[in-house]
């Protein structure tokens, strides 16, 4: 192979990495986000569990964070505001891939 094409196989191959550590890191941020939630709303560990399960698989509803923003917010109806789930939203993503990258 030829350099160009060696760099165009490393451009690609970076490009899936980081696309796959952006799935995993939005997934992980869910699960957070749902075990969070469930603790607001008072579930105990096991229903927690199936809750933060539910909450990943609300954001294969539609692209984006809106999804998942809507489950969380209507599960949690009063207790919490919207703004108030989206800055727990960047937090977690921001925990999510500082413990992705520990794993690494």
């Amino acid at each position: 192979m030829n350099s160009f094409e060696d760099r165009e196989n490393a451009f690609e191959n970076k490009f899936a990495h980081d696309a796959e550590m952006q799935f995993k890191a939005e997934a992980r941020r869910n699960k957070l986000l749902g075990l969070w939630a469930a603790g607001l709303l008072g579930k105990d560990e096991d229903a927690a569990n199936a809750y933060a399960v539910e909450v990943v698989k609300s954001d294969f509803e539609e692209a984006g964070d809106d999804d998942v923003l809507r489950k969380v917010s209507v599960d949690l109806g009063d207790k919490v505001s919207e703004e108030e789930i989206r800055a727990k939203m960047t937090e977690l993503l921001a925990e999510a891939k500082a413990q992705l990258m520990s794993e690494l």
